[in-house]
């Protein structure tokens, strides 16, 4: 049985397989501060996860993908986008209110719900334009400001 322990270990050495085209050829490079961070900026913005793999695909131009998420911006567009349909819902639910009013109330009555209403329709119309202006000021100052940024 020892033998056969033996001949089993000279079989199975350990360790990984051996690669069929290994990297052994070796180059550095020296980089300045502003080189440094442009390519620290590369590498993060490529997504990948070795530094020697990155600079391989950019020498031998293979592709790769970049892809720069704008947190503050996608955050902003959920939230407009979550405001619109609420303004929409708002839109049905005021159809609806006014055709209440007027089916169920005495005219007297229907009058000043109306009024009412009508004032927080104002206020509503108050809010919704200055969060058009709050976000065409948002898209001249910071989203067109990141897009010559990125161009350059």
């Amino acid at each position: 049985m020892d033998k056969d322990k033996m001949k089993n270990k000279k079989l199975h050495r350990g360790g990984r397989k051996p690669k069929k085209d290994p990297a052994i050829y070796r180059y550095s490079v020296s980089f300045n501060a502003v080189q440094h961070e442009r390519f620290l900026t590369l590498f993060e913005q490529s997504g990948m996860r070795t530094k020697a793999h990155f600079i391989v695909k950019r020498i031998f131009d293979e592709p790769f993908k970049v892809i720069h998420i704008d947190k503050p911006t996608v955050d902003y567009y959920a939230k407009l986008t979550s405001f619109y349909s609420q303004f929409r819902a708002i839109g049905v639910n005021y159809n609806q209110v006014v055709k209440a009013i007027n089916t169920h109330l005495t005219p007297k009555k229907a009058l000043a719900f109306l009024y009412k209403l009508e004032k927080a329709t104002l206020e509503l119309v108050t809010v919704t334009r200055n969060v058009i202006a709050l976000t065409k000021e948002f898209e001249e100052k910071y989203i067109k400001t990141n897009h010559t940024n990125t161009n350059k």
